[in-house]
């Protein structure tokens, strides 16, 4: 087994050249030496690979003495919700990542995410050394039907109405992924005009990647809304986690943006209530909750560690420029407190926004579009720490912190570059009130990143 397949959030890598099927067997045992679970839920994506992976993960799980929930084929989101109810759970995936991977998305009890913070280096070095105690009896599997409460849950957050007088016209792009598997059972319940594109599962993923972050992912979404003269473009991953948003006019609205909305929605019953948006997010974003009343706060990049802080500050909702939005669930039935994303609650908050102020979405995004941003930029660099160093000492006369990266801030522009926990690169962000202030500084911190 390779150590590299473990990463700060999930488990990945290429099949077969990095992830075994023997492998997958090693990491069910171990995920259940780990976190000493008698019952563990399991779900997969549509991946080629996935089928194969999942039998071997179940097999471990029961080899090591735990019984097995499967509920088969899932999106992420689905997933989180059907292992609430369980003291761990663990999904065969490998989120929007090309076809030749696959990978596991682990969580414990309440859905804690299992990452580089809590638990992920243990379950890797059990995996590694392949040593496990002897179970004393062997696991049984047993399958369950989740997508009817799935559908209802989401259905509850629904407050959709005519547009204009008229059905809300929506195109989403599920991009061959999950998405066209779990946004139909909703979807069909909503009183919305859809307009699918790519809902055929095909782990190939023959129109184009899963990832809605790239630009060149949306283009064909962007131009099927100006052609159906659409109310609202979505796109969606492979995993159906993150989803990102077109506008009537076919614009790409930025996820910080799009975040600060459904916060805003989210206040108007929740009132006062604390929201979190990841640290390279817009200043618009944060302005506008607490100017609504809410409370605003700056959270470290990655999912692990945005619901941990979620949890530790009583977070209603948080944002991340990647396309997560989460939410602290509460499954009525059992009012049991979750913090996991979730695609189609992020869509049809957006939908309410819409019906329930009758504007376009254009309209709802310029308020916010007060400032300039350079947009994320990724490179290569060999010393990352010691590029961090020389960044805070040649800008030492702003406001530094070191949340995520470093973060320095002056009254009218700011950056932060950090290590990439998912690839081998320093990422950087500016922003500014002003556009030449924002081009200037943008192209200084280029040259000495570079340099």
């Amino acid at each position: 087994m390779k150590a590299e397949i473990f990463k700060a959030y999930d488990i990945r890598g290429v099949v077969p050249e990095e992830i075994t099927e023997q492998d997958a067997y090693s990491i069910g045992r171990a995920v259940v030496t780990f976190l000493r679970c008698g019952t563990v839920l399991v779900g997969k994506d549509m991946r080629e690979s996935s089928p194969r992976l999942h039998a071997a993960l179940i097999k471990g799980i029961t080899d090591q003495g735990a019984d097995v929930v499967d509920i088969g084929l899932c999106s992420t989101p689905l997933f989180y919700f059907a292992a609430s109810e369980y003291e761990a759970g663990v999904m065969t995936t490998a989120s929007h990542n090309p076809a030749k991977y696959n990978g596991f998305k682990i969580c414990g009890k309440n859905v804690f995410p299992i990452g580089a913070e809590s638990g992920m280096p243990q379950i890797r070095d059990l995996c590694l050394a392949g040593e496990f105690p002897a179970a004393k009896r062997k696991g049984k599997v047993s399958s369950k039907e989740i997508m009817d409460a799935y559908v209802k849950y989401n259905l509850s957050f629904s407050n959709i109405t005519r547009f204009k007088g008229r059905k809300l016209k929506v195109v989403i792009d599920a991009g061959n992924g999950m998405a066209g598997f779990t946004f139909p059972y909703t979807f069909r319940h909503l009183d919305v005009e859809v307009i699918p594109m790519y809902f055929e599962l095909d782990a190939s993923f023959p129109n184009h990647e899963a990832n809605p972050l790239k630009p060149e992912n949306v283009k064909a979404l962007q131009e099927r809304v100006l052609k159906e003269k659409a109310d609202l473009g979505i796109a969606i991953d492979g995993d159906a986690d993150r989803c990102m948003f077109i506008d009537e006019k076919g614009e790409y609205v930025p996820a910080d943006l799009s975040s600060a909305l459904i916060a805003l929605q989210m206040l108007k019953k929740n009132p006062g209530r604390r929201i979190l948006f990841d640290l390279r997010s817009s200043h618009a974003a944060a302005e506008a909750v607490n100017q609504a009343g809410g409370e605003a706060g700056r959270c470290k990049v990655g999912h692990s560690l945005i619901k941990k802080q979620m949890r530790d500050e009583n977070a209603l909702f948080a944002g991340e420029l990647s396309g997560h939005y989460y939410y602290s669930h509460i499954i009525r039935k059992g009012g049991k407190l979750f913090y996991a994303e979730n695609s189609i609650v992020s869509s049809i908050i957006m939908l309410n926004l819409l019906c329930g102020t009758g504007k376009n979405l254009s309209e709802l995004v310029t308020p916010l579009q007060k400032y300039h941003d350079s947009g994320e930029m990724n490179f290569e660099v060999h010393d990352k720490e010691g590029k961090m160093k020389e960044l805070a000492a040649l800008f030492k006369d702003g406001r530094i912190d070191w949340l995520d990266g470093v973060t320095v801030e002056y009254d009218d522009w700011w950056f932060n570059v950090r290590a990439s926990n998912t690839e081998p690169v320093l990422r950087l962000n500016v922003e500014a009130k002003v556009k030449k202030k924002m081009e200037e500084m943008r192209d200084k911190l280029l040259k000495i990143i570079r340099g």
